[in-house]
């Protein structure tokens, strides 16, 4: 990912929320007269980096969707039109990652290369989730101490001590209460799912065809459970558990064991004999990589490291961040060995990664942290226990050193949920398409397969034996892109799950 999509999702991952119960699917958000559909005006957005083509429009939605003629609030909206008319057969939704990650953004990233795969197969259109980018916002006005992403994502202190999280995670739940207002309160993916749908209507489909990643996989599929005959051809890239009883809770947990079967591509690349030529080598043997890791990051935790950006040190958990960030891609590995060859010389001044080195801006913050806990209820657990979990997972995966089981603001949370969470079935067309790594740290294959489980006939699953995050025209390989691309332009998919190899 970006620096933008990829911080976006990597804190979305880190909060987390549970449900009381299994639950049915939700029920039609309001059942009054037939609106119009919303008129787009649409206007040239182009950016140094994407696409020439490239168009903006502002789409009203409803505040609140039992409300529909009320408040209404702005969601940016997006699209590139196909290039060749006479081949064009629909339309394609980038749905980003996150919760805030920006689609207008995404498609601007990653529009050349889908013109190119697709060849004007789809007009191809993105939105903002409300909360987000262009569209209405809203802040919780955060200290900035507590919008690091360091922060946000609940590492425990040195020695697994969670006073200070906890501490954290009530301020946020209460700031957020305070100055969030109804803006907040409405931030959820189930309004994200029809928000979308609004989107369809005032584009004129009937149906639509999409492409979810990460995150944006379970916007897919909730939207393919909501509105089964309005969907065309559905791809899902880099899924998780949609389990209602967990949602975010469970992706989270899911992250420490992935961090895990990741690892060992890390150590392989960095202990080989060719990163000596880049001066990137970081151990002599692939099995000294790991303690080589845990010894640096425990050393930053007795002794943070002043960096270049002033005022900001590394931490033992900064570097723990920085590898599950590096985790997501084969690319971001030259990166991170830099970082850990710096921490082992005493006399360098280690450089931050991006992400790492200011505050999440408020309104950024305050988006990731409101879907996650507006979608579900969050247990009222006491700290202890809390304290039981984090120990428990520090021994067990300390590459992430307790941080997937640790507390969140949506312990605290003052607002519940306004409707149950939905369960993914297999009800619906048999018109998906899932794409997953083999070894990925963010949604790992074990939880993606849940998903797979879950909607059954519906879905086939293509696994790339690689390891990574985001798979078409990402980091996957040539083999899974032309699955991909194949069921798209032709509606092809293999007849059952199927391995793509490197």
């Amino acid at each position: 990912m970006t620096t933008y999509s990829k911080k976006a999702f990597l804190l979305a991952l880190a909060t987390a929320t549970v449900a009381t119960g299994l639950t049915a699917a939700a029920a039609p958000a309001f059942a009054g007269p037939t609106r119009s559909a919303p008129q787009l005006t649409w206007h040239p957005c182009a950016k140094p980096d994407g696409p020439a083509a490239q168009e903006c429009a502002e789409l009203p939605v409803p505040l609140d969707y039992e409300h529909p003629d009320g408040r209404q609030l702005t969601v940016a909206v997006s699209r590139i039109r196909s290039d060749r008319p006479e081949a064009r057969r629909g339309t394609l939704v980038v749905i980003p990652g996150g919760p805030g990650g920006s689609g207008v953004q995404r498609l601007t990233q990653k529009g050349a290369a889908l013109q190119r795969e697709l060849a004007g197969a789809y007009d191809l259109v993105a939105l903002d989730p409300r909360g987000v980018g262009a569209s209405t916002t809203a802040r919780c006005a955060l200290d900035p101490q507590d919008r690091y992403l360091t922060s946000l994502r609940s590492w425990p202190g040195p020695d697994g001590e969670i006073a200070e999280n906890v501490a954290r995670s009530r301020r946020i739940a209460e700031a957020c209460a305070r100055n969030g207002g109804p803006e907040l309160r409405s931030f959820t993916t189930a309004n994200q799912v029809r928000d979308m749908d609004r989107f369809r209507e005032a584009l004129g489909e009937t149906k639509i065809s999409a492409w979810g990643i990460s995150y944006g996989t379970y916007v897919g599929a909730l939207y393919a459970q909501k509105y089964p005959q309005r969907t065309d051809r559905w791809v899902l890239d880099s899924s998780g558990d949609p389990d209602p009883r967990r949602v975010a809770r469970g992706w989270l947990a899911n992250m420490a064991p992935g961090v895990e079967e990741r690892f060992p591509d890390f150590a392989q690349w960095a202990s080989h004999p060719d990163r000596d030529r880049d001066g990137l080598r970081v151990a002599g043997r692939a099995e000294e990589v790991r303690p080589l890791v845990l010894s640096l990051a425990a050393q930053l935790d007795r002794a943070p490291r002043q960096s270049t950006t002033p005022g900001t040190a590394l931490t033992g958990n900064g570097l723990r961040q920085a590898l599950q960030n590096a985790l997501t891609s084969d690319l971001a590995f030259p990166s991170l060995a830099r970082l850990l060859r710096a921490v082992q010389d005493p006399s360098a001044t280690p450089v931050l990664p991006p992400e790492l080195a200011q505050p999440i801006r408020d309104e950024d913050a305050a988006l990731m942290v409101a879907v996650i806990c507006n979608d579900v209820a969050w247990p009222r657990t006491p700290t202890a226990s809390y304290e039981r979990a984090v120990e428990a997972d520090r021994a067990r995966y300390p590459l992430t050193a307790g941080m997937p089981v640790n507390v969140l603001p949506c312990a605290f949370w003052k607002s519940g949920p306004t409707q149950k969470p939905t369960r993914i079935t297999d009800d619906g067309p048999s018109n998906i398409l899932m794409i997953q790594s083999r070894r990925d740290p963010a949604t790992p294959l074990f939880g993606g397969l849940k998903m797979r489980e879950a909607l059954g006939d519906r879905a086939r699953l293509v696994t790339v034996e690689q390891g990574g995050h985001g798979m078409y025209v990402g980091n996957g390989n040539a083999c899974g892109n032309r699955a991909v691309t194949e069921f798209l332009t032709t509606g092809s998919r293999p007849a059952q799950d199927s391995d793509c190899p490197n």
